[in-house]
C-alpha cells in the first residue's frame, strides 16, 4: 500500500475528504519526523513507537576488495511494533 492508497482508506472510513485526510497523515507524519529528530519517543499504545537510535562506530568491509573500512558513529531512526500490532500479524 503507498499513501496514496492509504488516503483513500482514510478517507473511506472517516467520510472526510481526500484531501483532508492526505492533510492529516502528512501533518501526523511531519510531527513524528520532527519529534524523532528531537530524539524524542513518539509512542502509540498497541501500535508502535518510533525513536531515534545510536549506532556505535565500527569496522566494515568492502565487499568488492574485502579491505577493512572505518564506519562511522550515528543516529538512526527506528520503530518498533506494540503488543497489539505484535499479535495481529501472527
Amino acid at each position: 500500500m503507498n499513501k496514496e492508497e492509504l488516503v483513500k482508506e482514510i478517507s473511506k472510513k472517516t467520510k472526510l475528504s481526500q484531501k483532508t485526510s492526505s492533510d492529516v497523515l502528512s501533518a501526523t507524519l511531519d510531527i513524528i519526523q520532527k519529534t524523532v529528530a528531537k530524539g524524542k519517543k513518539v509512542t502509540l499504545v498497541g501500535f508502535g513507537t518510533w525513536e531515534a537510535r545510536k549506532r556505535a562506530a565500527r569496522i566494515g568491509r568492502n565487499p568488492q576488495t574485502g579491505k577493512e573500512l572505518k564506519i562511522a558513529a550515528k543516529t538512526v531512526p527506528a520503530w518498533s511494533a506494540g503488543k497489539s500490532f505484535k499479535e495481529l500479524i501472527k
